[in-house]
């Protein structure tokens, strides 16, 4: 079945965010210094993450370019906090939600990755475009295979 005949018979409306997040986050806290969490995003070659309390609730979400307002800062600013730089309230989805609505999202809103959350609350991964990308290349290679 060809990835257009999938999505008209609605396999990929049928997937939910929680089918193809990423579930090993990474993530800190809002006490963690923004260098430590600059060092986080190289290290990891990622663009952004979400930012927990204790209890892995959502608090935020820190990104490249909230980060990148430490090129204006002053000696003061530069010895901050995640908390102070970060976006918050952060946008999410809980890992029910369908994939679709995720996507359309990302792409009306130029996300490049948006935490998905339990339905208490708790981080439990997060989607990003890498993530989506990976799932359509194979679902091309297993429509490769069944081709024969």
């Amino acid at each position: 079945m060809s990835i257009k005949q999938a999505a008209k018979k609605g396999e990929n409306t049928m997937l939910k965010a929680k089918d193809v997040m990423t579930k090993d986050v990474i993530r800190v806290r809002k006490e963690t210094p923004i260098y430590e969490a600059m060092e986080l995003l190289l290290k990891n070659e990622i663009t952004g993450m979400p930012v927990v309390a204790d209890d892995m609730s959502l608090v935020g979400i820190i990104t490249e370019k909230d980060c990148l307002r430490l090129f204006y800062a002053d000696e003061d600013e530069k010895n901050k906090t995640v908390g102070h730089f970060m976006t918050q309230p952060a946008v999410y989805y809980n890992e029910d939600d369908s994939l679709q609505s995720v996507c359309d999202f990302m792409m009306i809103n130029y996300f490049r990755r948006i935490p998905v959350t339990s339905k208490n609350g708790q981080v439990v991964g997060i989607l990003s475009r890498p993530d989506v990308i990976a799932h359509i290349v194979q679902l091309r290679r297993d429509e490769k295979v069944h081709a024969g």
